[in-house]
């Protein structure tokens, strides 16, 4: 199904604080930072990748790719990265995916991109069982003016953002573990250690 070219943007802006403050998208998981593991992933999928990052620019900016930072301050949330994204974006439709999930699916921006072309939606949500995962998404560069004034209105939950748009959401249920994000040094260090091929795992 023909569809707009599509920008990327692996979201890293955060301040890692369940990780004590670290910077996320940096830290290793079997001897190469998360975010190599997303860009990997979802490079492939898209026309353009970015990566939104508010500290380490130059690190991130020895993954090959354009780093852009908030537009808005303090450290907004994920919603900040998207905003960033859909304004520096140079294709008409921007899928973002979190730099702590480096088990992505494969197929995640088609799979959002057929469902949003078909229900002619603003947004397409990834979902999996009866859990939306907000930070997947895919959306119309048309919608920066609205987010902008969200955004300035002090509101900063996804899920109340996307509420106020025609929303897709789109189930994952056959890749469910796909959707796995590393939250903590724990987790970091319980995946770390399993000793598994994450290059070949599609989450199945």
């Amino acid at each position: 199904m023909a569809h707009p070219r599509i920008t990327g943007v692996i979201l890293a802006g955060g301040l890692g604080r369940r990780m004590g403050g670290v910077d996320k998208g940096l830290q290793e998981l079997q001897g190469r930072p998360m975010t190599a593991w997303v860009a990997e992933r979802l490079a492939p999928q898209v026309d353009e990748l970015l990566i939104n990052a508010n500290r380490n620019a130059e690190r991130y900016a020895k993954f090959g790719y354009r780093v852009v930072a908030d537009r808005i301050p303090d450290f907004a949330g994920p919603l900040a990265g998207l905003h960033a994204a859909l304004s520096a974006a140079t294709h008409p439709w921007v899928a973002t995916a979190p730099c702590d999930s480096p088990f992505l699916p494969p197929d995640l921006v088609s799979r959002l991109a057929s469902a949003m072309h078909a229900a002619d939606a603003e947004l397409a949500v990834a979902r999996t069982h009866d859990q939306p995962h907000p930070v997947f998404c895919l959306c119309r560069r048309e919608v920066l003016p609205h987010l902008t004034a969200y955004l300035h209105s002090g509101e900063r939950k996804f899920e109340r953002w996307y509420a106020t748009l025609k929303t897709v959401q789109v189930p994952f249920d056959d890749v469910a573990s796909a959707f796995e994000n590393i939250n903590t040094r724990d987790e970091l260090q319980r995946f770390d250690s399993q000793g598994q091929d994450y290059s070949q795992k599609s989450g199945a």
